[in-house]
């Protein structure tokens, strides 16, 4: 799965792969095509023509789990890795931590399981997220859930 974000002013559009096949050879094309929607959309002229669109971009990730292994991220990347997931409306349903791990994953970012729960930990103290327990089990979610 490829995930494609771009972000031009105020305007942002995200594109996910499990909506269409996107490849290595591909992906230039699907950047430069959405670039420019962005661009009209946000009524900017572009006049400087760019061959590879991919370099041109700031802030750009791109991951096919399909293709290559995620990165390894930092412990101190966790918490602004976490924000993307919360934002991306995961936390709506109340998730464990090993789930929290495999989403991450998804995105390209390889992480320790033991440095994810000491950050959402510290979000719950934080009440960045509502943390409930249950058998044993923490779960963190947007809201308080009760579980069952």
């Amino acid at each position: 799965m490829a995930r494609i974000r771009l972000k031009l002013g105020a305007n942002e559009i995200e594109v996910d792969s499990k909506d269409f096949y996107v490849d290595n050879q591909s992906v230039d094309e699907v950047i430069s095509n959405l670039s420019r929607y962005v661009a009209e959309e946000t009524q900017v002229q572009n006049t400087e023509t760019t061959v590879n669109y991919l370099s041109s971009l700031e802030d750009v990730e791109i991951h096919e789990p399909e293709f290559t292994a995620p990165i390894s991220i930092d412990s101190s990347q966790i918490r602004s890795k976490i924000h993307i997931l919360a934002r991306d409306s995961f936390f709506e349903q109340p998730r464990t931590v090993s789930e929290v791990v495999a989403q991450l994953y998804e995105y390209g970012w390889a992480v320790r399981p033991l440095d994810v729960s000491k950050v959402l930990v510290h979000m719950a103290s934080n009440r960045e997220l509502q943390k409930d327990s249950q058998e044993k089990r923490n779960y963190y979610s947007n809201k308080l859930v009760q579980l069952r």
